[in-house]
């Protein structure tokens, strides 16, 4: 079955990379309309958090995120050979601003090594993450194109820069318009389709 038949039926499995104020609440809602979701994170701590039910987020009903994660919607792990596993990569990993003021991409460069030890053919990777224009191409096109895989046949890459404004209950992540960008034409095709299935309104954009 294609990549995008998989996300028109919501049998994608999908993972998210980093669970934090957007990669939780972005993972959650996948889960909640019926895709397969596995939320990857180095931190145990925060992890045990999710597990146990201690966590505490005004963007993520408690009693809903316990019902995924017990009924084996939304499964948990630090691991990123559960890569393997997954059509869909998506990477929410932080990049805290410096002293001055610009984007510490150390932890997007971490995602990157370990994405590309596992990755398949046909799996969708979107980087969510605040960073600089071009991180997409500079840093993941050429892992990716090393590995033999070409971008827009064997690989969908795409980049949607991270969109939600934690607490606000007014416009909570379904209703903020989602932008994306994408390498070619057939990738942002996929990452439409992807996100139309949470997000009420996509715009594509011509680049990354």
């Amino acid at each position: 079955m294609s990549l995008k038949a998989k996300l028109e039926n919501r049998t994608a499995t999908i993972s998210v990379l980093g669970l934090g104020y957007v990669g939780l609440p972005l993972a959650v809602e996948f889960a909640k309309v019926g895709f397969p979701v596995i939320g990857i994170d180095v931190d145990e701590n925060r992890l045990h958090t999710i597990k146990t039910g201690a966590l505490v987020s005004s963007d993520v009903d408690a009693n809903t995120l316990s019902r995924l994660v017990s009924n084996g919607s939304f499964i948990l792990t630090s691991s990123y050979a559960a890569i393997e596993q997954c059509d869909v990569i998506i990477i929410c990993v932080p990049t805290p601003l410096s002293k001055t003021k610009e984007p510490d991409i150390s932890c997007i460069l971490t995602a990157a090594e370990g994405i590309l030890k596992f990755l398949q053919k046909g799996q969708l990777i979107v980087l969510e993450s605040t960073t600089f224009p071009g991180t997409t191409e500079e840093i993941f096109l050429p892992g990716i194109e090393a590995k033999g895989l070409r971008v827009g046949q064997d690989i969908y890459l795409a980049y949607s820069p991270e969109r939600i404004n934690p607490g606000n209950r007014d416009f909570p992540l379904r209703q903020i318009p989602k932008v994306i960008g994408a390498i070619s034409e057939t990738c942002r095709e996929m990452v439409s389709a992807l996100y139309a299935t949470v997000i009420g309104r996509v715009v594509p954009v011509s680049s990354t």
